[in-house]
């Protein structure tokens, strides 16, 4: 599959009768919501984990020099904390190019606080997508992270607005904690060097 899945995306009929549909968040929109929306709730889905396996060839590195970022691989019994963003389909026209690198539109049961869920959708960027990187050391990721920048900005800035977002919502996440850690220390060796 190609990693431009706007096309695929525009032929997507989840959800294309109703006039409000449930989004997950679970990577940069949980920090940069840049388009209308009706409400947000905290917020979780079973059976996913957020990993750094997905490259990002246009916003948080090149073509030649790819930005880890996050997306969800499927695992059983696990949870993954996020925001549930209420909007309108006229936002998928924006959602589909921000998320143009590998993601597709998925069905989801997504859980808030209160224990009630509802249906709604997320993107996710599967293996089969060109610009998915898989699985590497949090140490290896790291190292790629403070290497990487592209048009939306520094890699190592996406983590750790990513990593704030999910302290802010009282989310528990070792890889993304652990990602961020080791992404603090490589900046501070590499600071440590150039002066």
């Amino acid at each position: 599959m190609t990693a431009n899945t706007i096309e695929q995306n525009k032929l997507s009929n989840l959800f294309e009768c109703h006039s409000e549909i449930w989004l997950f968040a679970y990577g940069s929109i949980l920090y940069k919501i840049d388009f209308e929306y009706l409400e947000k709730r905290p917020a979780y889905i079973l059976g996913w984990e957020r990993k750094f396996w997905q490259g990002s060839h246009d916003h948080r590195g090149t073509p030649c020099n790819p930005g880890r970022v996050v997306t969800l691989v499927e695992s059983p019994g696990q949870r993954c904390d996020g925001l549930a963003i209420l909007i309108t389909p006229d936002v998928f026209e924006h959602l589909d190019v921000r998320e143009k690198n590998g993601y597709l539109r998925t069905n989801v049961d997504i859980l808030f606080q209160d224990v009630t869920s509802r249906e709604g959708l997320v993107y996710i960027a599967d293996p089969e997508n060109t610009a998915f990187l898989g699985h590497a050391t949090d140490d290896d990721i790291a190292r790629q992270v403070v290497n990487s920048s592209g048009p939306s900005g520094s890699n190592t800035e996406y983590v750790i607005s990513l990593a704030r977002s999910l302290r802010a919502l009282g989310a528990h996440d070792e890889h993304v904690y652990s990602v961020e850690r080791c992404v603090l220390d490589y900046n501070k060796l590499l600071h440590k060097t150039s002066s």
